[in-house]
């Protein structure tokens, strides 16, 4: 994610596993700093599924967190 400082402006989405490749659905749309709060918030198996886009990039919310 090119886009790191915690204001910068993001898009948090859930994309679900449906039987036409799914849906993405926003939860919340601000700061990285709010949006990787309320990611952890989600239980287990929402977290598989949480995306995280910036104005450059986009990047699985659990891929943040591997070494």
């Amino acid at each position: 994610m090119r886009t790191t400082y915690e204001s910068a402006t993001v898009r948090l989405y859930h994309l679900d596993a449906g039987p036409e490749g799914g849906a993405a659905h926003t939860l919340f749309y601000g700061p990285l700093s709010e949006a990787m709060r309320i990611a952890a918030q989600q239980p287990e198996d929402v977290q598989d599924g949480l995306f995280i886009a910036t104005d450059n990039d986009v990047v699985a919310y659990l891929d943040l967190f591997e070494s």
